[in-house]
């Protein structure tokens, strides 16, 4: 009669397990904001204010009226969070302490953060210090740059110190912890995607930074070439200038144009911005050329 009695316990522990599992899953992915799907809202420990992420906080307070009171969280410091389900505040953890939901199906307890919505394939990176998307099997820590990279990139970029630590040229949001797609230029700098797009959708294809040309330009300079032999400058104008090239960073003379200056080193025919002293005036000028690539 014992066997019975032990099938039925095991029976009972299965049915418990499964409805602890439930309750765990209730609400799964109906929670959140524009930003995260999560189960729990976190208390700002810099103005004790309840907001469901970071992002929510620093878009209210970056609102604010008064620049003094402006200012941003810092996700490690935060200590408390409050149910989304049963509105409990309670220690940051994964399970709410009263009704047992589960706050998210990935959790940071180090940045803690929350998302239900796994298919972003989210890890925390140890070297950046905050967690990242996109799956931890294709990235790389850059120890120079400061930051994750695609795997494509390892051995196949140029690293500038702390490049992901800085501003977008073209937006200035903050490049390391943005939730925007990020890429690299030949350079070595980094912008936004959207931003790289955008620039180009403008015409401009130099690096807003150092000037460098952020794609192939031969095809440009062959017709600027043709351009320029086919303008004449008025004889006022037909002087040497020195130039400095984007590109290759070199100087070197060339004859003064409107429409750009050529780069006369041999691996280099690119056009570019110019820092130039006209012959025998002794008067520096910045002429600024077509980009150089």
């Amino acid at each position: 009669m014992e066997a019975p009695a032990a099938n039925a316990d095991v029976g009972q522990t299965q049915n418990h397990d499964d409805c602890n599992t439930s309750r765990e899953d209730f609400g799964k992915l109906l929670y959140g904001c524009e930003h995260y799907r999560r189960r729990c809202k976190i208390k700002a420990p810099c103005c004790n204010q309840i907001f469901t992420c970071r992002h929510c906080h620093n878009e209210a307070t970056s609102a604010l009226s008064n620049p003094k009171e402006r200012h941003e969280i810092v996700r490690h410091d935060v200590k408390q969070v409050v149910c989304a389900v049963c509105d409990t505040e309670q220690q940051v953890s994964n399970l709410c302490s009263k009704c047992g939901v589960k706050f998210g199906e990935y959790f940071c307890d180090i940045c803690k953060f929350y998302d239900d919505d796994i298919t972003k394939e989210q890890f925390h990176c140890n070297d950046c210090g905050i967690c990242r998307v996109g799956g931890r099997e294709n990235f790389f820590h850059c120890p120079k740059c400061g930051s994750c990279y695609s795997i494509g990139l390892r051995d196949n970029h140029l690293c500038v110190e702390d490049s992901m630590k800085s501003h977008c040229p073209i937006c200035y949001e903050f490049l390391f912890d943005s939730t925007k797609q990020t890429t690299i230029l030949k350079c070595g700098h980094t912008m936004h995607v959207e931003c790289y797009e955008e620039m180009f959708s403008q015409n401009q294809y130099r690096c807003p930074i150092c000037s460098k040309s952020v794609l192939n330009m031969s095809r440009t300079w062959e017709r600027l070439d043709q351009e320029i032999e086919a303008t004449a400058m008025p004889e006022e104008y037909r002087y040497e200038v020195q130039i400095l090239c984007n590109d290759c960073n070199n100087r070197s003379k060339a004859l003064f144009h409107i429409f750009g200056h050529k780069c006369q080193h041999l691996r280099h025919v690119q056009y570019g911005d110019i820092l130039m002293q006209k012959e025998g005036l002794g008067t520096g000028t910045l002429l600024t050329g077509i980009s150089c690539g």
